[in-house]
């Protein structure tokens, strides 16, 4: 959709040159969103694609993903043997529904900053110890975990005049086995659930719940739960209004399909080392 209210676009070079931010402007990324609907309030849109981040690192500590690398690049990563987790990433690239230009277009900074609950980078981020690397508007840094940083739909935690940089993995959360269980109201249709379940060497398990809440949940345990205990924490720690409600699923349907397929989580991953 054209932006008929833009009167000016900036391409800053590196993050030091980002400009001040004042009202009537947007960040700029894939831009998948942005130009999906009417923006009249906005005048000007700081391209953040011209800062030339690196897509991804790859290094002993941490898988590192720059906010504008592309869903089709993340998808294309090799990662090392070691890191077992590995086909997470691809399972939430393909939990992102579009077309070969949405991948192409559509970033990891925006499905986070976003911040819908059906956004499968940030089912991603939760279930990996994810980190987010925030530029502020006086120029510093500061880092944030990605089950902090969205706050529910639509809504982040960033100041208007912050900007996305990074988000880091550690490796450690790599090394885990991991469990994925999405389900929607059509084949084709927008997570109405998304949940991952990771296991460490020690036993350690957790559960993240996303797309039918309305903020990512992320429960913990010291071992591998039983039934009964699983459920009872899904209970406890999603109250009735943290359930989302959109055409994509209702309340009552999203937290029985969240039960079921936490279940089937609980069970693959077992008590196995």
């Amino acid at each position: 959709m054209d932006l008929d209210t833009i009167t000016s676009v900036l391409t800053p070079r590196e993050p030091g040159a980002l400009p001040g931010w004042r009202p009537g402007d947007a960040w700029l990324a894939g831009g998948t969103w942005l130009f999906s609907e009417p923006q009249p309030h906005l005048a000007r849109l700081i391209d953040l694609t011209g800062l030339a981040l690196p897509p991804s690192a790859a290094t002993e500590a941490a898988l590192s993903l720059s906010a504008t690398c592309t869903i089709a690049a993340l998808d294309r990563i090799e990662l090392p043997r070691a890191w077992i987790a590995a086909p997470l990433v691809g399972q939430c690239c393909r939990a992102l529904l579009g077309s070969f230009k949405i991948w192409n277009r559509a970033t990891v900074g925006g499905n986070l900053c976003l911040a819908l609950p059906a956004g499968p980078i940030i089912a991603l981020g939760v279930a990996l110890d994810g980190v987010c690397t925030i530029r502020t508007g006086a120029g510093g840094e500061r880092r944030m975990a990605v089950a902090d940083f969205v706050l529910g739909p639509q809504t982040a935690a960033l100041a208007p005049d912050e900007v996305l940089l990074r988000l880091d993995m550690p490796a450690a959360a790599l090394r885990r086995r991991t469990a994925f269980r999405r389900i929607s109201l059509s084949p084709n249709g927008r997570s109405g659930a998304l949940l991952i379940g990771t296991r460490d060497a020690d036993g350690t398990f957790a559960l993240t719940v996303t797309a039918a809440t309305r903020r990512p949940v992320r429960l913990a345990f010291p071992r591998s739960p039983g039934a009964d205990d699983l459920a009872d924490a899904i209970a406890a720690g999603i109250d009735d209004a943290l359930w989302y409600d959109d055409v994509h699923g209702a309340p009552d349907w999203r937290r029985h399909v969240t039960g079921l397929l936490a279940e089937e989580i609980r069970a693959e991953l077992g008590d196995a080392a």
